[in-house]
């Protein structure tokens, strides 16, 4: 017995030592990397790419953190991140060094990058120019296809030559998602994937995931989609598809993001974007034989303007720019505009209560927008002032399709409109040289926008009017608002979806040539009783443009 116990404190002992040795030998193996390095090679081509190439002493591993919230994790201590921000910036990179144990030690620079890429367009009708959500186009054929990449004539476009998804043919994880893309307060993109628990994931990619994995059988599982905003960059397109096909423009999704269909890619190639619909591109993570597409929607039913498989959306026969204001310039160009002074005769015809001037108080160009308000100050005997400007005599034309992107006033007594006027007024009169009036809005009937024509026995009260209502957001939203004027048929629409329709002849004014003209009215016949409360609002014009 006593042997015995002398043998198991001989034992003790040795293990006790073995462990401390072991216990020394990991603390002197567990060394904070030291003499951090950081190398960059900045392009000077204007793509804004720039190569980072860290070294440590005692580093197993490197990340990368940038100020726009993304990070690149590199084993090898190399990595190339593109900068979107337009012009010449500068940005602070943080370079961590990791050793055994996870102990680190980090490195920050700035570096100094010229980008020339922009896409305001994209941008502003991605994120409505503040916060915008996204669904899958349910109840559109090929809301989701796949068909080859490439072949020896180059990138193919196909919308899904191998499948073409039929409305409303996947399981319901895929239609409940919700894709938010916003601008923060630097007006970076921001992203938020809201999978309310599971996406649909492509078969080859559901074991990582916990799924069967069995062949061409896609699952919906818990993806662990990342949680909260994720940064979105803009940058050029590499995928060799042409402009008439794209454009242009690629999506790069951060912190592992994803929109909705997981294949393992943080890469979609917008084809085309517009108000209400966005067509994207994306070539399999582990794949490159296959490319997928995904159309999206602003409507939750799944459902867009010109969604196929039904009625055809409304087809222009115009599409050849003729003229256009982007509004990118400090000013308001005169080139392409006149002011128009006063209140007219009679408040402009119908008793409006403002005085227009052309004073930046009233109308300017912000932001890349032309904004004009209208504000409670007294001005020529009138206790309102607004704008009013005009193309004529600057663009007057016959026939072609108008398209104005515009955020709409807000309160009682505002009346805003887009609307064209015959050429020969004032020297001939109204209403015989004809009124189009391609978008009125009433702030004292918020939910409704009209179209109306203007021309000798209907006009005023008799005037031949459409609308669109029930509507909850043109006040804090951008819409597309449209006229298309043939010599047969005058066509009015609102995003895409046409509201009025008019039989066109030889014995209306709608023959001869119109010009443009914007502005913000106060009270009158239409706009009505003004609040009491009410101090200014402003209608926002993201562009117009003139197609024949």
């Amino acid at each position: 017995m006593r042997y015995f116990k002398i043998l198991f404190s001989l034992l003790a002992v040795s293990l006790i030592m073995s462990g401390c040795q072991d216990d020394d030998l990991s603390l002197d193996t567990i060394l904070v990397p030291s003499n951090l390095q950081v190398a960059t090679a900045i392009s000077d081509d204007g793509s804004g790419l720039v190569t980072f190439t860290a070294t440590a002493n005692n580093a197993i591993t490197y990340k990368f953190v940038f100020p726009d919230g993304s990070s690149a994790v590199a084993p090898e201590g190399k990595f190339t991140k593109r900068f979107t921000r337009v012009g010449l910036n500068t940005y602070l990179v943080t370079a961590v060094a990791y050793g055994k144990g996870g102990v680190s030690s980090s490195k920050s620079l700035e570096v100094e990058v010229r980008s020339d890429f922009n896409d305001p367009e994209t941008k502003q009708l991605l994120t409505g120019g503040d916060s915008k959500t996204w669904y899958i186009a349910s109840g559109v054929k090929g809301h989701l296809g796949v068909g080859q990449n490439t072949n020896d004539d180059g990138p193919i476009v196909d919308g899904g030559g191998f499948f073409s998804g039929d409305p409303g043919f996947g399981p319901e994880c895929f239609y409940d998602d919700k894709m938010i893309f916003s601008l923060d307060a630097n007006d970076n993109i921001q992203y938020e994937y809201n999978d309310n628990g599971e996406s649909f994931v492509n078969w080859q990619f559901t074991p990582q995931f916990g799924g069967a994995g069995a062949e061409f059988v896609d699952e919906c599982l818990d993806t662990s989609a990342p949680e909260g905003e994720v940064s979105v960059s803009l940058i050029p397109a590499s995928s060799g598809i042409s402009l008439d096909a794209s454009t242009g423009t690629v999506m790069q999704i951060g912190g592992n993001g994803f929109i909705s269909y997981y294949i393992g890619q943080d890469h979609y190639e917008v084809l085309s974007i517009s108000e209400n619909k966005m067509v994207l591109r994306a070539v399999q993570g582990n794949d490159t034989f296959l490319a997928w597409y995904l159309i999206l929607t602003t409507s939750p039913d799944g459902i867009v303007g010109d969604a196929g498989g039904g009625e055809q959306g409304f087809q222009s026969q115009f599409n050849d720019l003729l003229w256009s204001d982007e509004f990118d310039g400090a000013a308001l160009d005169t080139d392409n505009w006149n002011y128009e002074i006063g209140n007219g005769t009679n408040g402009w015809g119908n008793n409006e209560s403002q005085y227009y001037t052309d004073s930046e108080s009233n109308v300017k160009v912000q932001d890349g927008n032309l904004v004009i308000t209208a504000k409670r100050e007294s001005e020529g005997g009138f206790d309102f002032t607004s704008a009013r400007i005009t193309t004529k005599d600057k663009l007057e034309f016959t026939y072609g399709r108008v398209e104005v992107r515009a955020k709409l006033p807000a309160g009682g007594g505002t009346w805003p409109a887009i609307w064209m006027l015959g050429a020969d007024w004032p020297e001939e009169s109204w209403p015989g040289v004809g009124e189009m009036d391609i978008m009125e809005f009433v702030g004292n009937d918020p939910d409704r926008i009209s179209s109306a024509l203007h021309f000798p026995g209907n006009s005023g009260g008799s005037a031949i009017v459409g609308d669109v209502t029930d509507l909850t957001d043109v006040t804090s939203e951008f819409h597309i608002y449209e006229v298309e004027w043939t010599a047969e048929k005058i066509s009015f629409l609102m995003d895409g979806e046409v509201h009025l329709e008019f039989d066109n002849d030889d014995s209306t004014p709608f023959q001869d040539d119109f010009y443009l003209l914007l502005n913000v009215a106060m009270g009158g016949t239409l706009g009505g009783t003004i609040a009491d409360d009410f101090q200014e609002s402003s209608m926002a014009i993201d562009y117009v443009k003139v197609f024949q």
